[in-house]
């Protein structure tokens, strides 16, 4: 088996020297914005531009530099920012869903992931550039969030992309990371609160503490759907919020919370003649769909990483090993820099384009890797 710090020599090689430069050429459009996916021949998939992808390459960007990467990050995200601040903020104040292929906007429809993104992306663009001004546009967009989207059963309207009922869990995940990295950059005690209430809104809600996990879909009072629904778990979820309750701890109860995730994930989630993490299981751990997607990988390194930083066990030192063998599987692509997305339960790959969204999972998810001190 290898040890960490191969598999930190390896990670640094493909993100510094295959990943960042594809995506920094190729992977930027004529205008400064940035391409849904590339093929795996190395061309552009034209089409509509997410505004979430835009965030989460803007977010990428800002920490490939501040790990060390000597390309041209800051140039990178000072030209994405044009479009994404001032077209992708609209008059009511709030951020858009989609540009159309010349980055006009295509779609203003409001959905609280989009919100998530944006603010998460204002953040790391307002740190790595020194511009204040970008978390007070955050403190703006916020504003209006709270003003039309918060609701008394706690958390907020999810927009109409998702009509609901049911209640989601994951965008609301999202705003928590967003608020974080906003309260750790500025200090600014609005987003220490924000960040505070989405806790205890998991902890006393989505949280099932009889088995440790975190469930997907809820009532307007958030409870659990009282039907199969009710009971489906995402191990990549679970993952994510370990790492995000382990990072971000103010409580015992968050560790323990963080600790439960992982180890509900860990012991229903992993598929082990594969060696990855798998798209969803149920409540008593039951499969439910086998089929296994990037992200949870990058997921269940960051998990692993924060338990070996907290704890220093050989156990997850051993699991970040596999963690890291899993997703390198999706790696593995002619074009080195690129990636698979889906794999099927036969471990081959769907085949269809490099989505960008999941360059920010890769990105998250070897930055923990790689400050690691082992």
């Amino acid at each position: 088996m290898k040890t960490v710090k191969q598999i930190q020599n390896e990670a640094r090689d493909w993100l510094f020297g295959a990943a960042a430069p594809l995506w920094s050429t190729t992977g930027v459009l004529e205008d400064g914005m940035f391409a849904e996916a590339l093929h795996h021949d190395g061309s552009i998939m034209r089409g509509p531009r997410r505004l979430r992808v835009q965030a989460r390459q803007i977010y990428s960007f800002c920490e490939i530099g501040r790990l060390g990467w000597d390309g041209p990050w800051r140039k990178i995200v000072e030209d994405a920012l044009p479009a994404f601040v001032s077209r992708g903020v609209s008059e009511e104040g709030v951020f858009i869903h989609t540009y159309d292929d010349k980055g006009d906007v295509s779609n203003k429809s409001l959905d609280l992931y989009n919100q998530a993104f944006g603010l998460f992306a204002l953040a790391h663009a307002g740190n790595a550039l020194s511009k204040p001004e970008l978390f007070a546009l955050a403190g703006t967009v916020m504003d209006r969030i709270d003003a039309d989207w918060a609701r008394p059963e706690g958390g907020y309207w999810e927009g109409v992309l998702t009509p609901c009922p049911p209640y989601r869990q994951n965008p609301h995940m999202h705003m928590f990371e967003a608020a974080t990295a906003l309260y750790r950059f500025t200090n600014d005690p609005r987003w220490g609160a924000i960040a505070g209430a989405l806790s205890l809104l998991f902890r006393s809600k989505f949280h099932d503490r009889a088995t440790g996990a975190v469930t997907e879909y809820f009532d307007q009072s958030w409870n659990p759907l009282n039907d199969e629904t009710g009971s489906i778990v995402e191990p990549g979820h679970c993952l994510e919020w370990a790492w995000l309750f382990g990072t971000n701890a103010k409580s015992q109860d968050e560790i323990d919370t963080s600790d439960g995730l992982s180890a509900f994930a860990r012991r229903y989630g992993l598929c082990g003649r594969r060696g990855v993490a798998i798209n969803e299981v149920s409540l008593d751990g039951a499969v439910i769909n086998n089929n296994a997607r990037l992200w949870p990988q990058t997921e269940r390194l960051k998990a692993a990483a924060d338990s070996f930083r907290r704890q220093n066990a050989i156990d997850s030192e051993q699991e970040i090993i596999a963690a890291y063998e899993g997703l390198a599987k999706y790696l593995v692509t002619d074009i080195a820099g690129l990636w698979h997305d889906k794999m099927k339960p036969d471990g081959t790959f769907l085949d269809e384009p490099a989505p960008a969204s999941s360059f920010y999972h890769i990105v998250c998810g070897l930055s923990e890797l790689l400050q690691l001190e082992i």
